[in-house]
């Protein structure tokens, strides 16, 4: 029997979300995008407030198993509906789901890990976290939010340094730049999510569900519009294939 790519717990009203792929840096397929949005309608379905998302092992995400597509031709440097409309679907969840949603950064956090995370209400990373965009370094574009949500969350100049340069940051700058809203040593990561969840339950968890409307609201003018027009967009881009043909073989 094949392990499951995507583990649950709840805890009172605090629900956990693990992408399990451990020995594959937790990478990304269709089968865990579709586990990770039935998880999320448990835990609407449970009515937890709060939900954690994170990674086993020493990853966050390392991002899309790009094996996992086979010999399907990426086309316009986008990786398919078979991963674009699950991860769209998820990262609406983690953005407007009824219940405060924490990317709990425990290392590597690349490209379209980084989508899933900056889709989630807070960030917590560990300060030795490695994360990145890198999709111009493979010839792809983001299709899952990034390019709403990373310059909403770190600013326009900050976010074309990143993306342009394709460069790996850490945890802690991750932090300084506004992205996660902390950062932590590896071993307290753990024990600082645990108690910002547990502060943010003690609160009313309908205050919670008017604060993530407020703020989705003052948002969805500039990203919700980033949204539709990344998803609505094509491009040529004419070396993908180049690129990744050595990650896919």
């Amino acid at each position: 029997m094949s392990e499951q790519q995507v583990l649950t717990s709840i805890n009172g009203a605090i629900g956990t979300i693990t992408l399990n792929r451990p020995d594959a840096l937790n990478a990304i397929t269709p089968t865990m995008l579709g586990d990770l949005n039935d998880a999320l309608d448990q835990m609407t379905a449970e009515g937890v407030a709060v939900v954690v998302l994170t990674g086993a092992g020493r990853a966050f995400s390392a991002g899309v198993d790009l094996k996992a597509l086979g010999d399907r031709e990426l086309t316009g440097g986008s990786v398919g509906d078979i991963l674009d409309l699950p991860a769209r679907a998820a990262t609406a969840k983690l953005a407007d789901g009824g219940f405060v949603s924490i990317a709990k950064v425990n290392g590597f956090c690349f490209t379209g890990a980084l989508e899933l995370a900056l889709a989630c209400d807070l960030m917590v990373c560990a300060d030795e976290a490695k994360m990145a965009d890198t999709h111009a370094k493979f010839g792809l574009r983001p299709t899952w939010g990034l390019s709403a949500r990373l310059p909403a969350a770190v600013g326009a100049a900050k976010a074309r340094e990143l993306s342009f340069t394709a460069r790996t940051f850490t945890g802690t700058e991750a932090a300084e730049m506004g992205m996660a809203c902390r950062s932590a040593a590896g071993e307290e990561l753990d024990v600082i999510v645990d108690e910002m969840a547990a502060q943010i339950v003690a609160n009313s968890v309908d205050s919670l569900r008017a604060y993530k409307d407020l703020y989705r609201s003052d948002a969805e003018a500039s990203v919700g519009a980033g949204l539709a027009y990344e998803a609505a967009t094509s491009y040529d881009i004419a070396d993908t294939g180049e690129r990744l043909a050595g990650f896919r073989s």
